[in-house]
């Protein structure tokens, strides 16, 4: 019978220092996987790094920026050197610049895109040598409820997550024939210092609450046990969906 577990996985996880990317780390950790993290932050990396070598995790880090090529074949060469196949690459790393759309700088609305969708199809890509020598591999992306509905996160925000998910439907089918599923999580707001600017601002709080049925914020581990699941051989038939973490926002009518 297929377990509760990630034991002889071997995990790529962009973002990896905080958040919901930190969160997932930890939870492959705890069930057993091997894990690479990702971040742009050496020093904090690093840290972290030994702090869960010192508990006895499987765990290296690799201070790359997911955006920069030559940083992308950085993490591809990491990955070589030290198993020369993967079970599972997260997608995590993102950011935002929230502004209304006329407001933007091109470089702006650009750089949103590159970090949170051309790095990911980058590393999609890059990785796909490496799923193939894997054992039921799987790929998570970190969306957004952003890319579904406005949340008034910014248009390049939301485009750059509905990509995301799109993106899981074609490569669900095109690497199906690889033994390769391809899903996301698109989490709503979630305590994490990404949106901590958001959070601190009691009105808008008291409006994300107010939309949200289960009246509260996610916490990063909520997201990351989803991923976990995502990633096991549990959800071995479950390919091309997106899964909201969202408290039920997403259906919320009156």
């Amino acid at each position: 019978m297929t377990k509760w577990e990630l034991k002889g996985k071997r995990a790529l996880i962009t973002g990896g220092t905080r958040g919901i990317g930190k969160a997932i780390a930890e939870e492959f950790l705890a069930l057993g996987a091997e894990v690479i993290i990702v971040a742009r932050g050496g020093q904090e990396l690093d840290a972290l790094v030994r702090l869960w070598q010192a508990e006895g995790r499987a765990v290296s880090g690799v201070a790359a920026d997911v955006s920069k090529a030559g940083d992308r074949e950085k993490i591809g060469t990491a990955v070589a050197e030290r198993w020369g196949g993967l079970e599972i690459l997260v997608n995590n790393a993102g950011m935002n610049i929230r502004k209304k759309l006329a407001e933007y700088e091109e470089e702006e609305y650009r750089l949103v895109l590159e970090v949170n969708l051309f790095s990911a199809v980058a590393l999609c890509r890059l990785c796909l040598p490496f799923l193939r020598r894997g054992t039921g591999a799987s790929v998570v992306n970190i969306a957004s409820v952003a890319g579904s509905v406005d949340v008034q996160s910014g248009a390049p925000y939301g485009m750059s997550k509905a990509a995301l998910i799109q993106l899981n439907r074609n490569l669900a089918a095109e690497w199906a024939e690889f033994g390769i599923r391809v899903n996301s999580l698109s989490p709503w707001y979630t305590d994490t210092p990404l949106v901590s600017t958001v959070l601190s601002q009691p009105e808008r709080m008291q409006r994300i609450v107010e939309r949200t049925p289960m009246n509260r914020v996610a916490q990063a581990s909520e997201v990351a046990g989803a991923a976990a699941f995502l990633a096991m051989d549990k959800a071995s038939y479950i390919t091309g969906q997106n899964i909201a973490i969202d408290g039920g926002m997403l259906v919320k009518g009156l």
